[in-house]
């Protein structure tokens, strides 16, 4: 679910436009340490990449000091796992010291935002193209994303990221965001 409604896309294979990757890669010093999900279609190019059925993101562990995460935006009825998963997974990354920048559907009303972006991550970019056109099968998407998305910062330099991200839309840091303790929070 993404911000109270189904995702209708019949694949899960949306992958990042060479942009978001290109300022990614900047943010990080020049190397992407891994993509835990990635596909045989990505453009990231990470140095270790978990690619489903292989290697599954959330059951593998998050060992890079740089981590890029563009999750599944649906549910997985297979798995029985929802993108929640994946934020709760880049918090414990964030958490052991990780740098993470996640491209993720603008969706501030929901838990996953209110336990793991507002109180955990160091900074947001709400994209100008907000309906971002990702790649699949290797092949941009003249339509866009049918949700607003917005890239996610965890670390401890959010001027650079503000820096390589904000030609593509406001960036906000979140170091002195004012809210409740979470409750139902795992971490």
């Amino acid at each position: 679910m993404t911000a109270g409604r189904q995702s209708v896309s019949t694949t899960k294979d949306w992958n990042t436009p060479p942009w978001i990757v290109e300022a990614a890669r900047a943010t990080f010093g020049g190397t992407i340490g891994l993509d835990p999900c990635s596909n045989r279609w990505s453009l990231v190019g990470a140095r270790e990449e978990y690619i489903l059925p292989d290697k599954d993101g959330l059951v593998e562990d998050w060992d890079a000091q740089t981590i890029y995460v563009n999750p599944p935006y649906g549910s997985d009825r297979e798995r029985g796992t929802r993108i929640i998963h994946w934020f709760e997974k880049i918090a414990v990354a964030a958490d052991r010291g990780s740098e993470i920048i996640a491209l993720v559907p603008v969706a501030t009303n929901t838990n996953h935002w209110k336990w793991y972006v507002y109180p955990k991550a160091a900074a947001v970019c709400f994209l100008y193209q907000s309906r971002v056109r990702f790649y699949i099968d290797g092949k941009e998407d003249p339509k866009g994303a049918p949700m607003s998305c917005a890239v996610i910062y965890y670390g401890d330099n959010p001027g650079k990221f503000a820096r390589h991200f904000r030609e593509f839309g406001a960036v906000l840091p979140l170091d002195n965001i004012a809210m409740p303790q979470p409750k139902g929070a795992l971490f």
